[in-house]
């Protein structure tokens, strides 16, 4: 048993990089440190313990993290600096190195955090505590309300599939996952919170059931029957695991929206090849005829990486034209950059920086042409909005079923309230539709 009475009263400050897991993860230490005694910062305090939740998806991320560690350590000077995530995983003893830091928590130590705080006494020197990535093998779960109406239930952590491109299974391990009895537990505990949305977060969500022999689909199936949670959302899944039984399901589910994240990485199967991808441009393809000729107006993101080794201009331009002939919503696009220990390093073909600047501008600007016109569609139309708190004098907004930004006039006693609303013009921004109670 640990002491838990050097808590009492203690303050912290929690700061987080990357992607929605993390996010979740972080939340869910703050509320481990809650239980103990220690409250969250308030504004203008200096905290006791700095928590920093770090991403190592590229270079510019790990340079985000350095500077964040720096920032927080002269802004709270005294306090027991611990980095944990991707970064920390990755590079613990550079971690360790920065000025100011205590302890460097791997991936497999982070769900316990709070046993390696000690009494919380300044280190002369960083202590990293890191499991090597083959010994990775525990699952932290985490469920937890984001700053807005919605929670982040992880079901799912690790990835087994190595793309030539990325670092994730080095820095999270091999795929493993909750059961579904335990995951359908949390998010009931969060309809007795009163949340009304989860969104379903992990690394390689598909991949679900490695460790215990089931399926995501049977997991869908499961919390499509948890009452009081009114939406559900799949995060990122890979178009290979997308099962036409898992769309089928969504289409005439009662709680899972007609929203889908799916990673294309290229438009270009030659590219695909190279990046170790686990499907083809035909396959992908084929998964978005599916959900829209079952949901017509299901908003569909994707992830798109631009630059990666070995793209030459006629494979970009091949991508591109794939891309735009997509009946797809939004893009995401990332710039590649180059990991060490990858197997991209041993492509040949170089992408300048510039190129790869110009043809992220492109797919930015294709991405706003699809969403723009994806909104327009739905001018005029009514639907049920989901409404999030806003800042005192600025429009509240909420997302519909199909993930549109609205925007309704303040009113505190809509937050976190189901409401029926009818779409109008773009507002001034061209983020959101302005929207009014029906």
């Amino acid at each position: 048993m640990i002491d838990t009475t050097v808590f009492q009263d203690k303050k912290a400050v929690y700061y987080t990089l990357g992607c929605k897991l993390n996010f979740s993860e972080t939340s869910s230490i703050g509320k481990m440190l809650k239980d103990v005694g220690v409250r969250t910062v308030r504004k203008g305090e200096k905290a006791d313990i700095c928590v920093i939740n770090t991403c190592s998806v590229t270079e510019i991320a790990d340079k985000k993290c350095r500077q964040a560690i720096h920032r927080l350590t002269k802004q709270h000077p005294g306090a027991f600096v611990v980095v944990t995530g991707c970064y920390a995983q990755l590079k613990p003893e550079q971690v360790s190195n920065i000025e100011g830091v205590d302890l460097v928590l791997g991936a497999e130590q982070k769900g316990e955090l709070i046993n390696y705080l000690g009494s919380l006494e300044k280190h002369e020197h960083g202590k990293a505590i890191t499991t090597a990535t083959k010994d990775i093998r525990s699952f932290a779960p985490s469920c937890s309300r984001g700053d807005r109406t919605r929670y982040f239930l992880k079901v799912q952590d690790g990835c087994d599939y190595f793309c030539s491109y990325c670092t994730i299974p080095f820095a999270r391990g091999r795929s493993r996952n909750g059961k579904i009895e335990d995951l359908v537990a949390q998010a009931r505990q969060a309809a007795a919170e009163g949340g009304k949305e989860i969104v379903l977060t992990g690394v390689n969500i598909g991949d679900f059931g490695k460790t215990t022999g089931e399926t995501f689909f049977d997991l869908v199936k499961a919390l499509d029957q948890v009452e009081g949670i009114e939406r559900f959302r799949i995060s990122s899944i890979e178009p290979n695991l997308l099962t036409d039984e898992i769309i089928e399901y969504v289409a005439h589910s009662r709680a899972f929206m007609p929203h889908f994240h799916i990673p294309l990485q290229s438009g270009c199967d030659e590219v695909l090849k190279l990046m170790r991808r686990r499907y083809d441009t035909a396959l992908f393809a084929s998964k978005i005829r599916k959900i829209k000729e079952l949901m017509p107006d299901a908003f569909i993101g994707v992830d798109v990486i631009v630059g990666t080794r070995g793209e030459t201009p006629e494979y970009f331009e091949k991508a591109y034209e794939f891309i735009r002939g997509l009946d797809v919503t939004q893009l995401h696009v990332f710039s590649y950059s180059e990991r060490p220990g990858t197997q991209a390093l041993k492509i040949d073909y170089v992408v300048p920086a510039e190129e790869k600047h110009q043809r992220s501008q492109r797919l930015l600007a294709l991405s706003d042409e699809k969403t723009k016109a994806f909104y327009a569609r739905h001018i005029g139309q009514e639907a049920n909005v989901l409404m999030e708190k806003s800042k005192a004098g600025m429009p509240m907004h909420g997302f519909t079923e199909n993930y549109i930004r609205v925007e309704l006039e303040h009113d505190d006693s809509l937050d976190n309230h189901l409401v029926q609303v009818r779409m109008g013009e773009f507002n001034e921004d061209g983020t959101a539709l302005k929207g009014e109670l029906v």
